[in-house]
C-alpha cells in the first residue's frame, strides 16, 4: 500500500475524531489523531506485559506506580518498591531526554524519530525477555520508551488523546455535554482497554514475547506512517 493510500485511510479517521468546524475549517493535526489512538493501544499492551509479567508494575501508568510504591513501602510483599522506583526513574529520564530534544525542534518533527527510538527500546526489551534476562532491565527499557512517548505527545497537545492518562478523560466524558470530543474520549478509553485485553491474553496464554512483538510492529508502523505523511510538507 502506498503512503498516499495510507493517508487516504487515515485522514477520514482523523476527520471522525475531529469533525470540521462550523465554517468548514479542518483540524490542524493531520493524520496524528489515529496514530495516537494506536499508541494508546500500545500503552495497554506494554502495561499488560509489565503488570502481569514483571513484578506487578506499570511502565506507562505512572500514577499507578506512585500508588504501588506506597503500598510496597507499607509492606505489601506482592509489590516491588525497587521495580516501581525503576519504572518512575526510567520514565522520567525518557521524558527529560525528549524534552531537551524538542526545545529546539518542532514537536511534530520529533514525533516519528522518537517513535522509532521507542520501537528500538521495546525491541531491546523483547530481546532481553527472549534471552531470559532480569526483569528490571526489561522494565527500565519499556518505561524509558514510554517516557519518550509521553513527552512528545504532551508537546503535541492533541485534545483528549494523551495515550496513557485516562482519569481526566473519563471525568470529561461523564461531566461534559455530549459532542465531538466525547467520541475521541470513548475511542481513547476503548483503545487502552483493547490494548490491555490483547496484551493480557497474549501474556497469560503465550508469554510476554508476543505482546512485546506486537508493540514493536505497531510502533514501527506509527513511525513509518508519520514519516511518510510528513515528507510532502518537508519537501516544500
Amino acid at each position: 500500500m502506498t503512503s498516499t493510500a495510507r493517508r487516504g485511510l487515515l485522514r477520514p479517521l482523523a476527520a471522525r475524531l475531529f469533525p470540521p468546524g462550523p465554517g468548514g475549517a479542518t483540524q490542524p493535526y493531520g493524520v496524528l489523531p489515529p496514530l495516537l489512538v494506536v499508541l494508546t493501544f500500545v500503552s495497554g499492551l506494554v502495561d499488560a506485559v509489565s503488570y502481569l509479567g514483571l513484578d506487578h508494575v506499570f511502565v506507562a501508568n505512572m500514577t499507578g506506580n506512585v500508588v504501588f510504591l506506597g503500598f510496597a513501602l507499607a509492606g505489601d510483599r506482592q509489590l516491588s518498591a525497587a521495580a516501581s522506583l525503576l519504572a518512575l526513574s526510567a520514565f522520567s529520564l525518557g521524558a527529560m531526554a525528549a524534552g531537551r530534544l524538542r526545545r529546539a525542534t518542532e514537536a511534530a518533527r520529533m514525533f516519528e524519530p522518537l517513535m522509532a527510538v521507542q520501537a528500538v527500546l521495546v525491541s531491546g526489551a523483547l530481546a532481553l525477555t527472549a534471552g531470559g534476562a532480569g526483569r528490571l532491565a526489561v522494565i527500565g527499557l519499556l518505561a524509558l520508551g514510554m517516557g519518550l512517548q509521553n513527552a512528545v505527545v504532551h508537546r503535541l497537545a492533541v485534545p483528549d488523546l494523551t495515550t496513557t492518562v485516562l482519569t481526566r478523560t473519563l471525568t470529561a466524558l461523564a461531566a461534559d455535554p455530549w459532542g465531538p470530543a466525547s467520541v475521541r474520549r470513548i475511542v481513547s478509553v476503548g483503545a487502552l482497554l483493547l490494548g490491555a485485553l490483547a496484551g493480557g491474553l497474549l501474556t497469560l496464554r503465550h508469554g510476554s514475547r508476543w505482546a512485546l512483538a506486537a508493540a514493536v510492529v505497531l510502533l514501527a508502523w506509527v513511525a513509518l506512517t508519520a514519516y511518510r505523511a510528513a515528507r510532502p510538507r518537508r519537501g516544500r
